[in-house]
């Protein structure tokens, strides 16, 4: 099996199902869409259970909300502004351009905090209530997100001699593949994945041997984040909610912040970071703006056990 895995030449194709003249379905889609489902699932066995500020029949008008105000429209500006900044300036109307890809998870989540503020504040309840139900699902869209990013072949991670290393023929439209040795190949625009790739150079005498001999094996981090930013994150937060019924408001929501900022700055250490991107201070670009993310954490977790109103009150009857 490691022999296996060491030489597997990534192929996956992004789409679901293609129906011809650029239509359609990708895995990226569906990973957003199981995404929003589950994490509605999560909060309403909560909201059934008498945990959060939501009644069950309000789980899915917020999760739209969150979803499209706070997910999409905030991954995506988050991109541009974190990661893209120069187009943003010079051609702002790009950022309505979903189909075109580029989402920051950065965004999305500071999105998602200004989504729950407005519900919050408009129907009079708690902020970090809210929240803290919120984070036990919503790091599954991260699970599915970074799944998508695998199968899209993108995002992968730094050079490895570990066994489980795969070969990325999307590594040829990255700056570090020439920065490793790698031998330069001409590819249209137009190709951003591998199948197309490697049928591509196929037509240009280069076999799958011969291709997956000028790559270099590569940590698959992109799994490695969906265990850590999401499965497990998960799994701790979820089960912290469900065992201990009264802790303050805003502990769950902090322990959100500085747990995936942990788990982001770690894993970025495997991650081949964008071509282009600069270091900050030393540390990659998502690195960076994670360490705001604990900041930001533990701003909650103060307010958790410091304000008197962060105490819960008595739980509300589960639904029947």
């Amino acid at each position: 099996m490691p022999e296996l895995l060491a030489t597997y030449l990534h192929d996956l194709s992004p789409h679901i199902v293609h129906f011809g003249g650029g239509f359609a379905l990708h895995w990226y889609g569906l990973a957003y869409v199981l995404g929003f489902y589950c994490t509605y699932l999560v909060m309403q066995s909560l909201a059934r259970r008498g945990f959060g500020e939501l009644a069950p029949n309000q789980v899915a008008d917020f999760i739209t909300l969150v979803a499209f105000f706070g997910v999409v429209a905030g991954g995506r500006l988050g991109y541009m502004l974190l990661y893209n900044r120069e187009v943003l300036l010079h051609e702002p109307w790009l950022v309505l351009k979903l189909w075109e890809g580029g989402m920051a998870s950065h965004g999305g989540i500071a999105g998602v905090a200004l989504v729950c503020l407005w519900y919050a504040r408009k129907h009079r309840i708690s902020w970090v209530g809210l929240g803290d139900c919120l984070v036990c699902g919503a790091p599954l869209g991260v699970f599915f997100g970074r799944i998508a990013n695998f199968i899209n072949g993108e995002l992968f991670g730094r050079v490895t001699t570990h066994p489980w290393a795969m070969k990325f023929p999307t590594e040829v439209l990255h700056e570090d593949y020439l920065a490793q040795g790698g031998k330069p190949v001409n590819l249209p625009l137009h190709l951003q994945h591998s199948p197309d790739i490697i049928a591509y150079l196929a037509e240009q005498g280069i076999n799958r041997v011969q291709l997956a001999a000028m790559l270099h094996p590569r940590h698959p981090s992109q799994l490695y984040e969906a265990l850590g930013e999401g499965l497990l994150l998960t799994l701790i937060l979820l089960g912290l909610r469900l065992t201990c019924r009264n802790l303050p408001r805003g502990v769950l929501t902090g322990l959100f912040f500085i747990l995936y900022a942990i788990a982001r700055i770690a894993l970025e250490n495997l991650r081949q970071p964008d071509s282009g991107a600069q270091p900050i201070w030393g540390l990659t670009p998502g690195q960076f703006y994670s360490t705001f993310m604990i900041a930001t954490g533990a701003a909650f977790l103060a307010y958790a056990f410091l304000s008197p109103k962060a105490r819960v009150p008595s739980a509300r009857p589960a639904a029947g």
